[in-house]
């Protein structure tokens, strides 16, 4: 045995676990299985996944694409060890950004990137990206985990989606013809869903509660369970909606920048959004938030969703179809406002948000 065999190091003694990858491999292959759907029926484990779009039914399509992550939510299922539903989130940051524009969310994949990889929290990790697809329709069908000692602390980790959808030629929302008269209804968020969490963060620091305490805004469950709800999957209502009732002029994504950021990227030129803010029931956690933090509306406004997780613009002549096909598919709707002429903002508020 020469002196480098005996002093010579090996991947795992610098930090990077090879077995526990392959592991982690064998361990999510039915949760991955689970998510197949028609165009996708490959096992992971290749160098691409693949999808076959006539297989899916399409004849002449475009594809969308987009990519998201959860931001600083991950530290709080970090710091209370609840790994299983963030995935939901990651998946939910894509594929509502698919359905806006008209497209079927199809396939996706992910990036799990951590100092040190614990097999356990890397299937509930993935066990929440397998619902959170099963949820949107789409399947898994490949993705990367990669073990980064010296870059991400300890057992830290982060998370990015990538998510591809499809519409046929034609179909792609937002439509020309939105004009001052369209109404704009809401569809209600499930809680804060994924952005603004590093306000949200200082905010829980500042009333020195920890995670496990009692959540004051939701009875029966911790602090950190409460705002770990994972963020509203939209998909599936929205295609029925869109199936069934003409008349969706546009959808947006409520997201980070909340309405004022928002809304103006689906309107076209000369026209404005207008908002009652006293339509909107918004969940305990944001008068919490306001309260705690001494958040002015305006900031909450333009932070979190405030309640409404997906705005929808409908012809005002098709209101009440398009508000029948969300109710059967399982997404009532709440009228948010009116497209008016352009004003000096795009975005105007009456009323206010009761919090």
């Amino acid at each position: 045995m020469t002196a480098a065999d005996q002093d010579g190091l090996t991947y795992a003694q610098a930090g990077v676990d090879i077995d526990a990858g392959n592991e982690l491999v064998e361990t999510i292959k039915p949760l991955v299985r689970a998510t197949r759907r028609p165009g996708a029926d490959a096992e992971i484990g290749g160098f691409g996944g693949l999808f076959d779009l006539k297989a899916a039914g399409f004849k002449d399509a475009i594809l969308v694409a987009a990519n998201d992550g959860v931001g600083t939510k991950v530290k709080i299922a970090i710091e209370t060890g609840r790994h299983d539903t963030i995935g939901i989130d990651l998946v939910a940051m894509c594929v509502n950004d698919i359905v806006v524009q008209g497209a079927e969310p199809l396939f996706f994949l992910d990036y799990y990137a951590t100092g040190k990889l614990v097999p356990g929290v890397g299937a509930d990790i993935v066990r929440g990206i397998a619902e959170g697809c099963r949820q949107a329709g789409c399947a898994l069908i490949g993705g990367e985990t990669a073990e980064m000692p010296g870059l991400y602390g300890g057992e830290d980790y982060d998370l990015a989606g990538f998510a591809v959808g499809a519409a046929e030629r034609g179909t792609l929302l937002p439509r020309p013809g939105i004009q001052p008269g369209d109404v704009v209804l809401g569809l209600a968020s499930s809680g804060v869903h994924s952005n603004g969490f590093s306000l949200v963060r200082r905010i829980v620091e500042r009333t020195g509660l920890g995670w496990d305490a009692p959540a004051p805004f939701e009875p029966g469950k911790s602090l950190g369970e409460a705002l770990l709800t994972p963020t509203r999957i939209y998909v599936k209502a929205l295609l029925s909606a869109m199936k069934h009732a003409g008349g969706i002029r546009a959808l947006a994504h409520i997201t980070g920048g909340g309405f004022p950021d928002n809304l103006p990227r689906v309107l076209p030129d000369g026209v404005g959004i207008e908002i009652d803010l006293s339509a909107i029931t918004a969940p305990p956690v944001f008068g919490w938030l306001a309260q705690e933090g001494g958040v002015a509306q305006a900031e909450m406004l333009r932070t979190f969703n405030c309640g409404i997780g997906m705005v929808v613009v409908v012809a005002a002549d098709a209101v009440e179809a398009v508000e029948s096909a969300l109710v059967q598919a399982g997404e009532p709707a709440v009228r948010l406002g009116r497209i008016t002429e352009r004003g000096p903002e795009p975005v105007t508020f009456t009323g206010t948000l009761a919090l």
